[in-house]
């Protein structure tokens, strides 16, 4: 496996990539459009809604959760999740950022 370097490149950048990287998968951005729609969930909720092994929900939700992109609290043996609205519009005016800055004029 090859060597990423990501030291060659500033915060943003490598901020940006592990952003892409958490939300490239297409699980993840399912759990996040049904979370977005709910006041809060727990994950046997999300299992039921996207079809996947409670075990496969639990790491994605892990994902999720290590951006910041979720918040829970536990309620007796079970975690609720919601997103994050801080984090969440945080992300958003970096990605509006990110794109409004690229040039549209080609070749």
């Amino acid at each position: 496996m090859g060597v990423t370097k990501s030291q060659i490149f500033d915060k943003e950048q490598n901020e940006l990539a592990q952003l892409f990287k958490v939300l490239g998968h297409p699980a993840r951005i399912a759990i996040l459009q049904y979370i977005s729609t709910q006041n809060a969930c727990i994950c046997n909720d999300i299992v039921e809604e996207i079809g996947l092994a409670q075990a496969t929900v639990s790491q994605h939700l892990k994902e999720l959760k290590s951006l910041g992109l979720l918040q829970g609290e536990i309620e007796g043996k079970k975690m609720c999740y919601c997103i994050n609205l801080e984090v969440w519009n945080d992300i958003q005016l970096r990605l509006n950022s990110f794109f409004i800055t690229t040039k549209t004029n080609c070749c």
